[in-house]
């Protein structure tokens, strides 16, 4: 995997793994509610994502991350997708024909409230 161009690439790519590895089993969240906490965009979230090291896949339980309709992206490679249905079945979710999560309420995780950060200034930790 190529480095990271910025200091705040790599601090937005380190906080994102990060709250991926919180998501407790029998959960999951979306790109857009991660990146709403971290004050980013939803795709910032997605472009870490889909540049997961083999070990950091291996790792972090990246299946329980899910599009804003809770729903398996219809994007995805279609074997990496059926992996994710397959994850998120095992952990007690339903997932229709479609790839969308039944009682999605029940299953969602909430990352946190919008937090207050500039993520190119490398003194800035969060909120103030």
């Amino acid at each position: 995997m190529p480095k990271p161009k910025s200091i705040a690439a790599t601090r937005i790519r380190a906080e994102v793994i990060r709250l991926v590895s919180l998501i407790p089993e029998g959960k999951f969240t979306t790109y857009g509610s991660i990146a709403v906490h971290m004050n980013v965009a939803a795709l910032h979230v997605a472009s870490v994502m889909s540049r997961l090291t083999k070990e950091e896949s291996v790792a972090l339980p990246w299946h329980r991350v899910v599009s804003a309709d809770a729903r398996v992206s219809p994007k995805m490679e279609a074997s990496l997708a059926m992996t994710q249905r397959q994850r998120l079945e095992a952990e007690g979710m339903r997932v229709d024909a479609q790839g969308y999560i039944q009682d999605s309420d029940a299953h969602f995780h909430v990352v946190g409230l919008r937090r207050n950060i500039r993520w190119s200034d490398p003194g800035s930790g969060g909120d103030p």
